[in-house]
C-alpha cells in the first residue's frame, strides 16, 4: 500500500487557465488526489468558482491576492501603441515586470507553511522560482524534498531576441542551489542550465491522463483536407509568414484551423486566404483534442532548438494524426504533399506511454 504523502504544488498557473504550466501544475494536483495524499496547492487569485472542481478533487486551494502592479496601458493607433509597447517589452526584459511581483506574492504565501514531504514549484513565470528560493531555510524547511520544476530555461533560453540581463542570473543560481532537484522536460534542455547544478538535474516530462475518449480515431471524412494548429506563435522563429505564403500559391481547397491567443499574425492575410482560415481562441484541452484527432494533419513550427520542445507535441501524438513540421528546410512540395494526402514525411512524435500522468507522478514521488 503506498504511504500518504504531504504535497505542496505551488504555480502562477493552475485550472482554468488554459497554458503549459498550468496543466503540469493541475494534472499532477488531481493524480496526486486520485493517489489519496493530501495536496495543498498555491496560486494566484483569479475569478472562477472552484466549488465543483474541489468536490471532484478536494484539495487545499490557496491564492495569493490580485496583482497590484498596473499593466502597461495598451494603444492601437501609432505612435502610441509603438511607444508603449516598447516601454512594457523593456520593462519585462529589464526587471521581469509584472510577473517579479509574484517572487514576492510567493515568499509571503510560503513563510508559514512546513512539514511537507515534497514541495513543487513551478516555472514559467520564474519569479515562482525565485519566491520560493527566498522562503526557503534550512532550519525550518518547507517540505523535505524540493523539486523546481522548469518547463522552459531561463538565464539559458534562447528564444527571445535578447539574452536575460546578467544580474537575473543571481536569482537563477539561488533557487538552483538551494532546490533538492530541478526537474526538465527533456535530456535536450540539459545544456541551457548552469553546469554545476546538472547533478540535480532530472528529467520528468510533461503528463496528461490519456482517459479521454474521441481521440485516437481516423477523421470522419472531412469534405476538403483539413488541417490545424493550436499555440502561440514568435517572430522569426514559431513564424506562420512562410506557410501562409505557400497556401497563398494553392489553388486546391482545403480548411485551416488555427487556435491561439494572437490573431492578429493573420492580420495580412488576404481575403482569399481568410476564407480558408477558421481562427479561433484557445479552448479547454479536453475539447480541442475531439477536433484535432478530426483533422487530417496538424502543423508544428519548429523551435529550430533542442532546448525548448513544445508540449504541444504530446496532444498531437493523442491526437493520432500525422503532423507537418516546418522548420528551416521546410519546402512548399513538402506542404502540398501533405494538402494530397500524402504523408511520407510525416514528424516523428515520442510514444505515447511515457506522459501518462501516472508514471510522471510516480517520477516525483519517487524523488522523496
Amino acid at each position: 500500500m503506498m504511504e500518504k504523502r504531504s504535497i505542496l504544488l505551488v504555480s502562477s498557473a493552475f485550472y482554468p487557465e488554459i497554458s503549459p504550466r498550468s496543466f503540469r501544475a493541475t494534472e499532477l494536483a488531481k493524480e496526486f488526489i486520485r493517489l489519496g495524499h493530501h495536496v495543498v496547492v498555491i496560486s494566484k487569485h483569479r475569478d472562477h468558482d472552484y466549488k465543483e472542481f474541489l468536490e471532484n478533487f478536494p484539495l487545499e486551494l490557496k491564492m495569493w491576492p490580485k496583482s497590484s502592479f498596473p499593466n502597461v496601458p495598451t494603444f492601437k493607433k501609432k505612435p502610441l501603441s509603438l511607444v508603449f509597447r516598447a516601454l512594457a517589452r523593456l520593462l519585462h526584459l529589464l526587471l521581469e515586470y509584472p510577473a517579479i511581483e509574484e517572487m514576492f506574492r510567493v515568499q509571503r504565501m510560503l513563510k508559514n507553511e512546513q512539514g511537507y514531504d515534497l514541495m513543487i514549484s513551478f516555472a514559467v513565470p520564474y519569479p515562482v522560482q525565485w519566491g520560493a528560493a527566498r522562503a526557503w531555510q534550512k532550519v525550518k524547511p518547507i517540505a523535505s524534498t524540493w523539486v523546481a520544476d522548469c518547463g522552459d530555461p531561463y538565464m539559458g533560453d534562447v528564444l527571445d531576441s535578447f539574452r536575460k540581463p546578467f544580474y537575473f542570473a543571481y536569482l537563477e543560481k539561488q533557487f538552483c542551489r538551494k532546490a533538492s532537484y530541478i526537474s526538465i522536460p527533456v535530456e535536450s534542455a540539459r545544456p541551457a542550465y548552469f553546469k554545476e547544478f546538472h547533478p540535480k538535474i532530472r528529467i520528468i516530462p510533461q503528463g496528461f491522463d490519456f482517459d479521454l475518449s474521441a481521440v485516437n480515431t481516423p477523421p470522419a471524412g472531412n469534405p476538403e483536407p483539413s488541417f490545424a494548429y493550436a499555440g502561440g506563435f514568435l517572430q522569426g522563429i514559431r513564424d506562420p509568414s512562410l506557410l501562409l505564403r505557400y497556401l497563398e500559391d494553392y489553388d486546391g481547397p482545403f480548411k485551416f484551423h488555427v487556435f491561439t491567443s494572437q490573431p492578429e499574425a493573420f492580420d495580412d492575410c488576404s481575403v482569399a486566404l481568410k476564407r480558408n482560415l477558421v481562427v479561433s481562441d484557445y479552448i479547454i484541452r479536453k475539447d480541442l483534442l475531439k477536433i484535432l484527432s478530426q483533422m487530417d494533419f496538424l502543423i508544428n513550427f519548429d523551435n529550430n532548438t533542442s532546448l525548448n520542445v513544445p508540449s504541444k507535441l504530446i496532444d498531437y501524438a493523442i491526437a493520432g494524426r500525422p503532423v507537418l513540421n516546418i522548420d528551416k528546410q521546410f519546402k512548399q512540395e513538402d506542404l502540398f504533399a501533405f494538402l494530397n494526402g500524402d504523408y511520407t514525411k510525416r514528424m516523428n512524435l515520442p510514444a505515447q506511454e511515457q506522459y501518462h500522468i501516472g508514471r510522471v507522478s510516480r517520477l516525483f514521488l519517487e524523488l522523496i
